[in-house]
């Protein structure tokens, strides 16, 4: 049995890349938001021990973060 379709081959792979992004969007908001809850739930001492002040959470939480 043959199917046959007057739809174009890759019909619907813009919406399917626009859902993708829009998704990885998401989880990239939501890892930055558990990132940033976690480190800011810790004491000064122990963000210390890691190297880390409280000014550096947000660019952790971002990706942006450099040591040096």
């Amino acid at each position: 049995m043959a199917i046959i379709t007057n739809r174009p081959l890759g019909a619907g792979s813009s919406a399917t890349r626009l859902l993708t992004e829009v998704f990885g969007r998401i989880a990239a908001w939501n890892d930055a938001r558990v990132t940033r809850k976690s480190l800011s739930a810790l004491t000064d001492r122990e963000l210390e021990d890691l190297g880390l002040v409280r000014g550096d959470i947000d660019d952790i939480a971002r990706g942006n973060y450099q040591r040096g």
